[in-house]
């Protein structure tokens, strides 16, 4: 499913599916658009697809990172309105600045991989420390919430959205940070309170801000728009054909003994969904599996035949 077609599957939308529903598969890592509480309630099942927009998400995390350091924006915006530099003043340069990594799950430990190069320092809080080398590539240092706040040059969130995270960076926040802190929020707007935000940027608080994420999407803060040092994008971070691609081929990854990752194709996985659905069905009346991706839909046939159109295709493979 996609809620970009759909809106959030919340309660009443649930109230409506068909009994026969027995799985959701969110083409996506965050699943806060799905009222996971009301389709247990329900009988549904529901899954997601972490790891396969970890790498798209941090790209964009470090793309937004130097060009909220260089506030990009006023200079790009200059040149094209033809005033070749504008007012850009001077911005920084990443290297030796402290970056703080508020969540460092899997696109949090890509982004501190893709951050190392940069000579970046780097700290992270989570609400454990991570334990196995891969979710801490870099030997990124521990510390608390408050700690991360008060002493990063940089502070990149990748949390997900739930109700101890929701709003959680606001004045009170902003007001423990450095001044000329940089923000980059490729996670989700609603951790956020935009308010608190731009009333921090307009006090030179802070220094400039990289965000891909809103708080009332579509909708953005007038004054985030209007903020010359505010580098935005309308939440792209997995826009790109790789990505979506993974979104449908790849379940989430499986760790091997050595700590590395595996991708199994989701097809595989959406094979296990229809056997397992067929088993609890007593009239068997599952017999495909919608895998659908901005409104294209392959639910007309049957899922044996899907499989087999991948398998010929080199599509899917069996573990």
């Amino acid at each position: 499913m996609t809620a970009q077609l759909t809106g959030r599957f919340d309660q009443e939308l649930i109230d409506h599916l068909p009994p026969s529903l027995k799985f959701i598969s969110h083409n996506g890592a965050g699943y806060d658009q799905i009222d996971a509480k009301a389709c247990a309630n329900r009988g549904i099942a529901v899954s997601n697809t972490p790891g396969a927009v970890d790498a798209s998400t941090a790209n964009t995390a470090i793309y937004l990172l130097l060009g909220a350091l260089r506030r990009a924006h006023i200079p790009a915006t200059a040149l094209r309105q033809g005033r070749w530099r504008g007012a850009m003043g001077l911005g920084h340069d990443p290297e030796g600045k402290l970056l703080g990594i508020l969540g460092m799950g899997g696109i949090g430990s890509a982004l501190a991989l893709r951050a190392a190069p940069f000579d970046l320092e780097m700290q992270y809080h989570n609400r454990n420390p991570v334990v196995h080398p891969s979710r801490n590539p870099t030997n990124a240092k521990y510390v608390g919430f408050e700690e991360l706040l008060r002493t990063s040059d940089i502070i990149s969130i990748h949390l997900p959205l739930t109700e101890s995270t929701r709003g959680l960076i606001g004045r009170k926040e902003f007001g423990m940070m450095k001044d000329g802190v940089v923000i980059v929020n490729t996670a989700r707007g609603k951790i956020i309170d935009e308010e608190a935000l731009v009333e921090a940027l307009e006090q030179g608080k802070v220094f400039a801000a990289g965000l891909d994420v809103y708080e009332r999407e579509p909708e953005i803060h007038e004054g985030l728009i209007k903020c010359d040092n505010v580098v935005l994008m309308p939440h792209v971070g997995t826009a790109t054909v790789e990505t979506q691609s993974n979104l449908q081929l790849n379940k989430p990854p499986l760790m091997n003994g050595d700590g590395t990752y595996r991708l199994k194709p989701a097809l595989c996985y959406y094979r296990d969904i229809a056997r397992t659905a067929r088993a609890f069905s007593s009239e068997n009346a599952v017999d495909h599996v919608d895998n659908s991706v901005y409104g294209v839909s392959r639910s007309q046939r049957s899922f044996d035949e899907f499989a087999e159109s991948h398998r010929r295709h080199g599509g899917l493979r069996e573990e």
